[in-house]
């Protein structure tokens, strides 16, 4: 009797191993554009990529969408739908690549979802009801379906280092010059993510911005972090920077008793961007901005002037990431 329970028992033990040892996980390749070589970037759920799980900051709910339904919402929030067809197709790149990194780097994070609708922490998204609310009645359908083009013209298309998925960080305007990540969240970095020149930034003129704070504003900002912030507005060196980036944001500056970097004065002082200068006037200081975001990875103004002088799309990418191929998952 406890012979043939034995049997059963391995019998059944069997049954339960035999599949998982003889089925094999899916494998994530991607092909570089003449077909020569694979690269394997990650054993995952296939699930995960064709689908994502979307944590929404403003109803904390999530919500299961498609890829590429997903990136419709996404490239219609960052960028606008008059820019060229080119720098749209740009930022449904890089938002897939900045999707996947996410799918395969953070998942879970939000609330059990691999991305988040909120701006500031991911990447800006929207619904197309919402999108279209915005848009004037005439523009509406046009509009969308420009956005819709940019993401199935470039479908399936990423952007790799070395046959890794790359941190694909993006902004609004550069400035001139994009930044690289040591100089914005410090660290090692990303070889891919080096400063590079833009031209043709200057004449988006809506991203070169003043704010004016009365001198005791500005001291009470400061002391919400710091208590014991002093400054005397009498010395003529109380604000003085120390230090620029090679990009030419402000990278360390002495204001009163202290010492800060460039990235602090712009959040403690909702500074649109780091690439700022000071006057002092009466009653008051005023900070006149360059540009609007952290400014590393691609500008999207910056890729909306690319395209306006006849760069393709992968142009744009392989400019503002360098050493980076555009290859098909």
């Amino acid at each position: 009797m406890k012979k043939i329970l034995g049997y059963s028992l391995l019998f059944v033990l069997l049954c339960f191993l035999l599949p998982i040892l003889f089925t094999k996980k899916p494998t994530f390749y991607v092909t570089n554009a003449k077909q020569e070589k694979q690269e394997v970037i990650e054993n995952y759920d296939y699930k995960q990529y064709n689908t994502v799980t979307l944590w929404h900051a403003k109803t904390n709910s999530v919500e299961e969408i498609e890829l590429d339904e997903y990136l419709y919402g996404v490239v219609s929030a960052e960028m606008p739908a008059s820019f060229e067809e080119e720098a749209l197709k740009a930022q449904a790149v890089v938002a897939r690549t900045y999707t996947l990194y996410k799918i395969m780097h953070n998942a879970n994070k939000h609330e059990g979802a691999v991305i988040c609708d909120d701006a500031s922490c991911c990447q800006a998204w929207t619904t197309k009801e919402e999108r279209l609310a915005k848009w004037e009645e005439q523009e509406r359908q046009n509009n969308w379906q420009k956005i819709v083009n940019a993401v199935n013209a470039t479908k399936g298309k990423i952007i790799t280092y070395e046959g890794q998925v790359i941190h694909a960080f993006f902004h609004s305007n550069s400035g001139g010059k994009t930044e690289t990540t040591f100089n914005v969240w410090g660290g090692e970095g990303y070889p891919y993510l080096q400063s590079v020149e833009t031209a043709g930034e200057e004449a988006y003129s809506q991203y070169q911005s003043e704010v004016t704070l009365t001198k005791q504003t500005f001291v009470d900002k400061i002391r919400e972090k710091y208590k014991d912030f002093e400054i005397d507005f009498t010395q003529e060196n109380c604000i003085q920077v120390l230090e620029y980036t090679e990009a030419g944001r402000v990278k360390t500056i002495k204001m009163g008793n202290k010492e800060f970097s460039g990235v602090e004065v712009r959040s403690l002082l909702n500074l649109k961007s780091a690439n700022f200068t000071i006057t002092i006037q009466e009653e008051n200081i005023q900070f006149s901005v360059i540009g609007y975001g952290h400014g590393v990875g691609m500008s999207q103004t910056g890729a909306d002037s690319m395209a306006k002088q006849g760069s393709t799309y992968e142009e744009i990418i392989k400019h503002f990431y360098t050493g980076v191929e555009v290859v098909n998952l």
